[in-house]
């Protein structure tokens, strides 16, 4: 519409120059000045409002470009979300697999009731249940006499005490390895619920399953899990090495006590043997060679 008005505007000004030739065929030339300039305003205002709508047009276009790219790159968006979003229909049956699980003991006969409270602190734990199941199933240590105890001499009552010390640290070590095994032995059935959950939301193939909320939630409950899992290894571990330490305190004490007498042997050897020379030599000489007993 603006071109034909601009198409008018210059068919105005070539009419207004029609006097103009007609003049020539006339008496005189007539040229009518104010008319020429309304003209060629008119061209110059229809020329500017054709160029105000060349640059319109060239924005309408440029937003239908940049509309028809945003078209493009949300589809190649969608199609991308939605091949991530669909999943493998036999991950279950090539991936799937089963795993070792902690399991009750079985209580035995218990011919004179001295294994089924161990038994019970191993199915379930519990310092009180690991101690009764130790004093229950291990050999008990007596108190030594005092009385006796003090009329030792001093290397006598060291070893004791080294003995007593010992014992006490292994039933300690050992009460808590009991709880420590129960306790796991106890959540491991929770936790195998737990992995088998999160097992069958791995490979489920629900849409609702497979969003990236539902991913990370699941790579966190994985890691979660590997912790919680971990730690028990941990707990086992220090259980294992606090024996270790009870046997190589073992091996210690046997080993320095073995140092220890060497060196009250070397120290009291010619002592000792003075002692049996002299009661030997003692005996002989009073020993009768006569057949009377005189």
């Amino acid at each position: 519409m603006k071109f034909n008005r601009f198409l008018f505007a210059i068919l105005a000004f070539v009419l207004s120059l029609a006097p103009v030739a007609h003049a020539q065929f006339g008496s005189g030339i007539v040229y009518d000045p104010t008319q020429s300039a309304h003209a060629l305003q008119q061209i110059e205002h229809e020329t500017q409002e054709l160029n105000n709508w060349t640059q319109h047009l060239l924005k309408e276009a440029q937003i239908y470009t940049t509309a028809e790219q945003t078209r493009t790159q949300i589809v190649t968006m969608y199609n991308l979300a939605y091949q991530m979003s669909t999943m493998p229909q036999n991950l279950e049956a090539r991936y799937k697999t089963d795993w070792s699980q902690w399991s009750s003991l079985a209580a035995p006969p218990n011919a004179y009731g001295t294994s089924s409270a161990l038994v019970n602190a191993l199915n379930f734990g519990g310092l009180s249940q690991a101690q009764q199941g130790y004093n229950s199933a291990y050999v008990q240590t007596q108190s030594y006499p005092s009385g006796n105890y003090s009329s030792l001499d001093s290397r006598t009552q060291a070893t004791v005490a080294n003995q007593y010390a010992t014992s006490e640290l292994a039933q300690t070590t050992t009460t808590s390895t009991l709880a420590t095994l129960g306790t796991i032995r106890t959540d491991a059935q929770a936790f195998a619920t737990k992995l088998a959950n999160l097992e069958s939301d791995t490979f489920s193939t629900d849409p609702i399953q497979q969003t990236q909320n539902a991913l990370l939630g699941k790579i966190n409950s994985a890691t979660l899990l590997q912790i919680h899992s971990q730690q028990d290894t941990n707990q086992l571990l220090m259980a294992s090495i606090q024996q270790q330490l009870i046997a190589q305190k073992q091996q210690i004490d046997a080993q320095n006590r073995a140092i220890n007498n060497s060196i009250y042997f070397q120290q009291n050897f010619p002592t000792a043997m003075q002692n049996v020379t002299s009661g030997v030599s003692d005996s002989i000489h009073s020993i009768s060679l006569s057949t009377t007993g005189n």
